[in-house]
């Protein structure tokens, strides 16, 4: 949260508004214009650019049309024309038709999530100590893959948590604070109280509820992974084909937003490289690309996308600690003056 939140400060703080008013902003800007890097700021857009085809990409729109085979038995092709279509109408559109399709999928897919969740914990109460009796021991005394060891289990999981905590949250990666810049605030602190919030609703609230649900089911000893998993949990939880439903549904409404929203940092990386004649271009391309990850084979993608991301974050970690007293300035000027009144 406090990676976030300081992101979201030198978005605000050092983001360009053009005679149209149009901001742009994130870690490229900050960089530039806090650390006078230009070599590195220009590193950090050519990295985000190429990350946001994977991470944002090729990965969701593949996400997507496996949950609609699976629930729906659809073909993954024809998931992939429908993704194109409607991606091709929102962002062409620009930064104010992707926050409209956004701010009404998430929030209501969000409240459906947690309602399925919740009615799971009720339904399995008894068991919600001992899910934290378990998450607190195995953490500690980590539990060794068969024919494996401790140590390796230890290492596998920081480097799945981290890599997979990072799309998950953002924070850290760079993404979020070209967001961030679009806000219609003149308070760098004030934008960024609320970007931090979504790493405490993400993480804290959702990414819990998901564990919970998988640990009070027992479905963390089937031996699936990832979301197989917490349909299976999903559908020990709920009556019928419910579980399935829910979490195919879930999948396909969070990935749709996700493309949206990665859209938008992409083309801002590409705008920084090339201007904004390479915008259009750029759009076309990334519809393309959507089909091509639903209907595509992805083990390599994935691969590529954690060294994307870590190649993406590290310019960025680096002007958070090189700005670190920027960002400290702001907030105390913030709160003295808020304070005050």
């Amino acid at each position: 949260m406090a990676t976030k939140y300081s992101e979201a400060v030198l978005a605000v703080k050092y983001r360009e508004i053009d005679a149209l008013g149009t901001m742009s902003g994130g870690p490229m800007y900050y960089i530039e214009k806090g650390l006078k890097n230009n070599w590195l700021a220009m590193i950090f857009a050519i990295f985000a650019a190429c990350a946001a085809f994977g991470t944002g990409n090729m990965i969701q729109s593949n996400s997507v049309a496996e949950a609609m085979k699976a629930t729906f038995n659809i073909d993954h092709w024809i998931t992939g024309i429908v993704l194109f279509i409607l991606t091709f109408l929102v962002i062409m559109g620009g930064i104010k038709s992707i926050a409209r399709a956004a701010s009404a999928i998430v929030p209501v897919m969000i409240l459906f999530y947690m309602i399925a969740g919740t009615i799971v914990l009720i339904i399995y109460h008894e068991n919600i100590l001992y899910a934290f009796k378990l998450i607190f021991v195995h953490a500690f005394t980590p539990i060794a893959a068969a024919g494996g060891f401790a140590g390796a289990t230890v290492k596998m999981a920081m480097q799945m948590g981290v890599s997979r905590g990072l799309l998950s949250n953002e924070s850290g990666l760079g993404s979020s604070p070209i967001a961030a810049a679009a806000a219609k605030t003149d308070e760098p602190v004030r934008q960024a109280l609320v970007s931090m919030t979504q790493t405490f609703i993400d993480t804290i609230v959702v990414c819990t509820f998901t564990g919970l649900v998988i640990l009070v089911t027992g479905a963390w000893e089937s031996g699936k992974t990832a979301a197989a998993l917490t349909e299976h949990a999903f559908s020990l939880g709920l009556p019928g084909t419910w579980g399935g439903i829910v979490v195919s549904i879930s999948i396909i409404f969070f990935a749709y937003s996700t493309i949206l929203g990665w859209a938008y940092y992409g083309e801002k990386s590409v705008e920084y490289i090339a201007g904004e004649k390479a915008i259009k271009p750029y759009r076309v391309l990334w519809v393309i690309v959507v089909f091509i990850g639903a209907v595509g084979k992805l083990e390599i993608v994935w691969t590529l996308t954690d060294i994307m991301n870590g190649l993406m974050a590290f310019p960025n970690l680096i002007a958070l600690l090189g700005l670190s007293l920027v960002i400290k300035n702001e907030t105390n000027h913030f709160f003295t003056k808020h304070n005050s009144i």
